[in-house]
């Protein structure tokens, strides 16, 4: 099992424990803000899903049907997942509206406060993992994950902090049973920042959008070290699919060069620029000087 796939099997984990405990505190206490919490948490389930499975195909060698790898699924699962974190989010307004209209007590307030802390405290600790992972193996299906982990604890803390305003307006005599569902709209609310969020990460690099300026600019400086002195480049272009980094240029070098010495400055490029970007696929086109 890779790394990708051994953390992403640790989210799936933590999200199967935390949602039982959320639904069965939902179910005790009556609270639509915990059982929004639970939603949440489910929807972060089939995404920790999506991104095992995503993880898995994508570190698949490249064969005769995808020559280029199997990279970009990792962006089409953090599509899907946004989508869903969407659909959530819908209907966690749906029934907070609900409880708006009629608002109805909320019970066992002290052991929902508790499950909610814990749940922050585990998805902290797992998100951190996970992106920490995602970061250094460049996966966006991890880091996707990391993001809805991490969007999790402050949703856990913003309805544990509900329930506690509600526990201390009870015992002073008041009825705050109000704040639980304006409390789940709020998170919510957070969830569809989350998954717009997503979906902006997600398409770019579907739409083949190129490497960021620090990457162009240590692929620039590469191939100008490496160029002889009356060599030169131009139509350098790049794209993104998962961790590779898809990188096309035009080198010129002066005529009466042999092809064995073009092409040892070739390799020498290529192993400049994976050197800074170890996953880079680098394609370079020989041209003499003057050409066109």
């Amino acid at each position: 099992m890779t790394r990708k796939s051994r953390a992403a099997l640790v989210s799936v984990c933590s999200n199967i424990t935390l949602i039982i405990m959320k639904i069965f505190a939902g179910a005790l206490s009556g609270s639509v803000s915990i059982i929004s919490e639970a939603i949440h948490s489910a929807m972060d389930l089939v995404a920790s899903l999506i991104a095992l499975f995503a993880v898995r195909r994508s570190d698949i060698p490249p064969d005769q049907r995808h020559p280029y790898g199997h990279d970009k699924i990792e962006n089409v699962s953090s599509v899907i997942e946004a989508l869903l974190i969407l659909l959530a989010a819908g209907w966690i307004i749906f029934e907070a509206i609900g409880k708006l209209i009629t608002p109805t007590p909320v019970e066992s307030v002290g052991f929902g406060v508790l499950v909610m802390l814990i749940s922050a405290l585990v998805n902290s600790g797992v998100s951190t993992y996970i992106y920490r992972v995602a970061k250094e193996e460049e996966s966006i299906a991890l880091a996707a994950d990391a993001l809805h982990l991490k969007a999790d604890v402050l949703t856990s803390l913003g309805v544990a902090g509900g329930l506690l305003g509600i526990w201390i307006a009870d015992g002073l005599g008041y009825n705050l049973y109000l704040l639980d569902p304006i409390v789940a709209i709020c998170v919510a609310i957070f969830i569809l920042r989350e998954a717009i969020t997503m979906l902006n990460q997600a398409f770019q690099p579907l739409l083949d959008h190129s490497m960021s300026e620090e990457e162009l600019a240590i692929t620039t400086q590469v191939i100008e070290q490496c160029c002889p002195e009356h060599g030169g480049f131009h139509a350098l272009r790049s794209r993104q699919a998962g961790r590779r980094r898809h990188i096309d240029f035009h080198l010129t070098l002066p005529k009466e060069m042999s092809i064995e010495l073009s092409h040892a400055i070739c390799d020498q490029i290529e192993q400049g620029i994976m050197h800074h970007l170890p996953h880079a696929i680098v394609l370079i086109h020989v041209e003499p000087n003057g050409h066109g």
